[in-house]
């Protein structure tokens, strides 16, 4: 991208499209409480409110008439999008990809265009499931730039994710109502869920928040990684799930996918006859699952210790976090010692050459990985 005169930038998404982005996500919800904290400031100020979605694609923008006609000057209009990759260097797009509030001032921006202006964004993420929504955005002339700006924004963002939350917990008591005749008698593990996973009640001996529900879902067997097969049965809101067998070595996944080609957001992916699933992970799930997936026989907790600290005092910690993922992975994590199940064939997608391996992992091995690592082995 040439920073004197930026890029062409790709045509604008159409007014059709525009309308499905707007109300087939959860942005639309939140619009009024960003607008009621932020318009009002930033009218005062000669500021244009902006609101884009997880591609960085705008879906709404509003301000004082003349602020907006500026902003149409350089593109910044709704159905542009203004990620990284299309803009350089600007408060929307590097808010898209670090997850954290961002302002940008000047001559900060990448594209000599953009010098004029002050940005400041925030994102904001589905207290749900911790997906990204979007980012919001107030920018106007850089010589308006004002230190609270940027904790505004934020505090907008806090305030719309804290809008759904409360609309989650509603939806949430709401199945639980009606969660009462549907469990009772039931002989086995039976649970109540949210689209999302979340338990909204369960039957007596199952002490679980949230289980992993297939990315693609239809009501019958599927095959879940914390409890092995189960049958899925839709209810308003949500869904029934009655454990069928607990015999989780016969399970159908088989190929299990570590993803760590986002150094952000690592994954781990299930492929099954039953269905598809898919984990977040934590940046120390990550290391773990690593860990285990170079070394199939297994490892013991004091092992595991040694590798990631140098030492095999930790070995407590290391019980802990397995503990934690077998929450989630109980059909495919074994234990004594630690290791993936027989069935499970692993494999382990490393970032593209130039991206550092879990860059935040300061685990010795991890730490010699990084200098001999080979890019999609195949481990198990």
């Amino acid at each position: 991208m040439d920073p004197d005169h930026g890029r062409e930038l790709p045509e604008n998404i159409g007014p059709a499209e525009i309308e499905f982005r707007r109300h087939t996500g959860k942005l639309a919800k939140v619009l009024p409480v960003l607008g009621d904290v932020l318009m009002p400031a930033a009218e005062d100020a000669g500021h244009v409110m902006v609101v884009v979605d997880a591609t960085g694609v705008v879906l709404w923008r509003d301000g004082p008439k003349k602020i907006q006609q500026h902003a149409a000057r350089l593109g910044f209009e709704v159905g542009a999008n203004w990620s990284e990759r299309s803009v350089g260097t600007n408060a929307i797009g590097t808010a898209l990809v670090l997850s954290r509030p961002v302002q940008i001032y000047s001559a900060e921006h990448f594209v000599k265009t953009h010098h004029a202006w002050t940005c400041a964004a925030a994102p904001i993420l589905d207290p749900a499931n911790g997906d990204l929504l979007g980012v919001v955005d107030v920018s106007g002339a850089a010589a308006t730039v004002h230190p609270s700006t940027l904790a505004l924004v934020d505090a907008a963002a806090r305030m719309a994710e804290s809008f759904l939350r409360e609309e989650h917990h509603a939806a949430m008591g709401a199945l639980r109502a009606l969660a009462g005749p549907l469990l009772a008698g039931s002989q086995l593990p039976t649970m109540v869920t949210d689209v999302d996973g979340w338990v909204a009640a369960a039957s007596a001996g199952v002490q679980i928040a949230r289980i992993a529900l297939p990315e693609h879902r239809d009501a019958g067997l599927a095959w879940l990684p914390a409890f092995g097969t189960c049958r899925l049965e839709p209810v308003p809101g949500g869904w029934l799930v009655r454990v069928q067998t607990d015999q989780r070595a016969e399970a159908p996944a088989t190929a299990i996918t570590i993803d760590l080609r986002d150094v952000h957001q690592p994954s781990l992916s299930i492929q099954s006859q039953l269905g598809h699933w898919s984990h977040r992970l934590s940046p120390r799930h990550a290391e773990l699952l690593l860990l285990l997936a170079l070394n199939p026989p297994g490892s013991s907790a004091g092992q595991l210790s040694n590798e990631l600290y140098g030492s095999p005092e930790h070995a407590v910690a290391v019980r802990a976090e397995i503990s934690r993922l077998r929450k989630h992975l109980g059909g495919v994590l074994c234990q004594r010692p630690y290791r993936f199940a027989d069935w499970a064939q692993v494999r382990v997608d490393y970032p593209t050459a130039g991206a550092d391996l879990l860059p935040a992992s300061t685990a010795p091995t991890i730490r010699d990985l990084r200098s001999s690592r080979s890019t999609g082995a195949v481990v198990n």
